[in-house]
């Protein structure tokens, strides 16, 4: 591998550089018929009553295939999570990995009542919603098109996610990050400021969390 490819993967910070990692290992193992999706969607009945646990974990990382609406969804979510990771969880890799764990909790709890096999660009859309409302006043250019506000950010993506796949259900799953993101970021950054003032079960990892990290 080329040494510039090796410094920029090295440069992502820890979390988004596995969650990226392993999105694109299983989208490989996928194209080269070594998995199938059958074996990584989620449902309650076949993680827990059939004991395949772990598709409450595989859920989050497959994309779908390698295609434009692939690559659409990890550049996105590298992106924001890397700024995202990079800028308010800067040295809190446990509080960081905490708010993505607290997510995709509500997230297994949402998926059957929306018919959602797959979480993971519901997922994907937590840090980039936790971005946008962190960064109100940020103006950001679309594809060199359009420039909107970070608020906006979310829906704009929602949008065209929609016209990339040509699917109400794809949009709607990423709407389902959206709504889980203003949760965690309404926990985090409202409830702890306004309501309790100081950090909270939701808004702070625990401490045996932490030592796992070498954070404490």
């Amino acid at each position: 591998m080329p040494v510039g490819i090796e410094a920029w993967i090295t440069q992502i910070p820890p979390i988004t550089r596995a969650w990226l990692a392993l999105s694109v290992l299983i989208s490989l193992a996928v194209q080269c018929q070594l998995i199938t999706p059958l074996q990584l969607y989620y449902s309650p009945r076949s993680a827990f009553i059939n004991v395949q646990p772990w598709r409450a974990v595989t859920t989050f990382f497959y994309f779908g295939s390698i295609s434009l609406d692939f690559v659409f969804h990890l550049f996105f979510f590298m992106r924001y999570s890397r700024m995202l990771e990079e800028s308010s969880f800067a040295n809190k890799k446990a509080d960081y990995f905490w708010l993505l764990l607290l997510s995709s909790i509500m997230l297994l709890a949402l998926s059957p009542l929306f018919n959602l096999p797959f979480l993971s660009s519901s997922l994907a859309f937590v840090p980039i919603y936790l971005w946008s409302r962190r960064h109100p006043s940020t103006p950001i250019s679309l594809f060199g098109l359009i420039t909107i506000s970070a608020p906006y950010l979310p829906i704009a993506l929602v949008a065209f996610s929609w016209v990339l796949s040509g699917s109400f259900k794809a949009a709607a799953s990423d709407l389902i990050g959206c709504a889980v993101g203003h949760v965690g970021w309404f926990m985090r950054d409202v409830w702890t400021r306004e309501m309790i003032g100081g950090p909270t079960f939701f808004s702070e990892a625990p401490k045996r969390l932490k030592r796992l990290f070498g954070e404490q």
